[in-house]
């Protein structure tokens, strides 16, 4: 479990290879998975067809069940990118990582911290951004002061929390999931360099829990994903809805 990703220096700044690699498997992954399933379009739609209409609808009730689908129909497609792109995310390094010496080259990118927080500063930055957008920057800004002016500070706290938490939260959650698949893999295999036998017996015992653990991992990744787009679409609602 000792593994780092390959890290390298170019003009004095660091880049994490692993997470760059894996940032990009995903992107294809989402975008193929977008052409493959709209580019025939139909009356009688397909099964392609059938599932990414399935994802719309369940993004659109995300966003109607945060705030009036007139208000946020223009979050559709960032909804639907986000869920697709963290699932797909949170399910790569599911199967299986890649190790080659002690540089690990295959994981989920959502378990790498700087990942989930740069998703997560992104999300809220696009908040104010829509804020100011739709409301003017002088009527985005008094919102601040409402109900009570003092309260100003904590709502600036609040908006590093929500940062933080909402970066953390995915982090965590995959990042503990594949921990502990690697240490399954790791009874099912370090045995073996002591006697065959307890190297069978280690792998016997670990079938079972690794299967049920990841049986796990791909509910809590496919439920992180949903809990990240509903909070972005929370976070959006408080910042574009006019309160009355």
């Amino acid at each position: 479990m000792n593994h780092e990703s390959r890290i390298v220096n170019f003009l004095g700044l660091n880049f994490d290879l692993t997470s760059i690699l894996m940032i990009t498997v995903t992107s294809i992954i989402v975008f193929l998975i977008a052409v493959l399933t709209t580019r025939t379009l139909a009356i009688r739609p397909t099964k392609a067809q059938n599932f990414m209409e399935w994802i719309v609808d369940f993004v659109r009730n995300i966003i109607g069940s945060t705030m009036d689908l007139k208000v946020g129909r223009d979050f559709l497609a960032l909804g639907i990118t986000l869920l697709m792109y963290i699932f797909v995310a949170n399910m790569l390094g599911l199967p299986f990582s890649i190790t080659v010496g002690h540089e690990l080259w295959w994981k989920s990118p959502t378990a790498d911290p700087a990942v989930t927080l740069t998703l997560a500063v992104m999300v809220v930055g696009l908040t104010h951004y829509y804020g100011v957008k739709r409301k003017g920057l002088g009527e985005y800004t008094k919102d601040f002061f409402r109900p009570i002016p003092y309260l100003v500070p904590l709502k600036i706290i609040e908006e590093f929390a929500n940062t933080l938490t909402l970066g953390l939260r995915l982090y965590g959650n995959i990042f503990a999931g594949e921990i502990l698949l690697g240490l399954l893999a790791g009874l099912a295999t370090n045995f073996y360099s002591q006697s065959i036998f307890l190297g069978l017996v280690g792998t016997i015992g670990a079938v079972v829990p690794m299967i049920v653990w990841q049986a796990f991992s791909l509910f809590v990744g496919t439920i992180q994903a949903f809990i990240f787009t509903m909070l972005t679409m929370v976070y959006m609602s408080h910042k574009v809805s006019h309160e009355h």
